[in-house]
């Protein structure tokens, strides 16, 4: 038998950890035990799970031997219950563990950004933001209480403001490749598109070989139009089939739309379009994907190329 591949080693230990931590909830919450053991689990997994981790760690809180058996981890704790509480609305639980940990760690910027969270979990966003706001007065670099910010504006529909936070926010960390795809689908759900174009181009100059980022780019140029945008479009859209191995059927349906458009805008004085097999080449891709994953979809992609006079 073959060894495992390398990208499969980290995928089968990423399922067997996601079912140690299902059976330690099951035992945690039936009272067989290791209930500290799934908690540490949830954390370092990150799962959100808020409905378990609530009532395994309340199990634990309200145990006085057992709180004390955890000595400086019950702080740990208390925060961990504190989001999952409110995840699930149960904000009396949160208020309560966050003024413990206020009293514990009286001026603390972690628990500060607790009594935030706290606040949005109400939907009180004044307060949450004059919260944050003395947060940074204190550090403006502090990242998560800048995302925070971002994140409250989302909350209300000001997709404008989150712009701007997002802005604000990648001046300071310019390499947060996550928040340039964030500032980038935010300008397209507010069409524009010539915004988002830029931060996809600096998205591709960071990570030239994410076919994401080609893809969305190709899409963005597509949807503004005119003839260098399509011609551009279309290169992102080979280079995405590149970078893929040619199996991403939205890079191989872009090509062809490209070549349409372009085509119809130069109506036949484009000799270079008229004699790439680019064009060719996806349009069988496309028939051969569809062929062997939904034939009864052949005879509609036959109908759409020849229209579009690629086949």
């Amino acid at each position: 038998m073959a060894a495992p591949t390398a990208a499969a080693v980290p995928a089968a230990t990423a399922a067997e950890e996601e079912a140690r931590l299902l059976r330690l909830e099951d035992q945690a919450e039936h009272g067989g035990g290791g209930a500290w053991e799934y908690l540490c689990l949830a954390r370092r997994l990150r799962a959100r799970r808020p409905a378990h981790v609530l009532r395994v760690g309340l199990s634990v809180l309200n145990d006085a031997s057992a709180r004390s058996r955890l000595a400086s981890e019950q702080w740990t704790l208390y925060e961990q219950v504190a989001v999952a509480a409110m995840d699930w609305q149960r904000l009396d639980v949160a208020k309560d563990c966050v003024g413990v940990l206020s009293k514990q760690f009286p001026g603390s910027s972690r628990v500060a950004r607790l009594e935030g969270l706290l606040f949005e979990a109400k939907g009180e966003w004044a307060e949450a933001e004059r919260a944050y706001a003395l947060i940074l007065e204190n550090n403006p670099f502090d990242q998560i209480v800048h995302k925070r910010k971002i994140a409250i504006a989302k909350a209300q529909g000001d997709m404008s403001l989150a712009v701007d936070y997002l802005n604000k926010y990648l001046e300071l960390f310019m390499a947060d490749h996550d928040a340039w795809r964030e500032l980038a689908e935010t300008y397209v759900s507010l069409q524009m598109y010539k915004q988002a174009a830029f931060c996809y181009e600096e998205l591709i100059l960071a990570h030239p070989t994410i076919p994401l980022y080609h893809i969305a780019y190709a899409e963005v140029l597509y949807t503004m139009g005119g003839l260098e945008n399509l011609q551009t479009a279309k290169k992102y859209y080979a280079s995405t089939i590149q970078l893929t191995g040619g199996k991403n059927t939205r890079a191989l349906f872009g090509v062809c739309l490209c070549t349409s458009a372009i085509n119809q805008l130069t109506k036949g004085r484009n000799k270079e379009e008229e004699g790439s097999e680019l064009q060719s080449l996806a349009a069988e891709a496309l028939l051969k994907n569809y062929k062997q994953h939904a034939p009864s979809k052949v005879p509609l992609i036959s109908s759409m190329l020849k229209n579009m006079k690629l086949s």
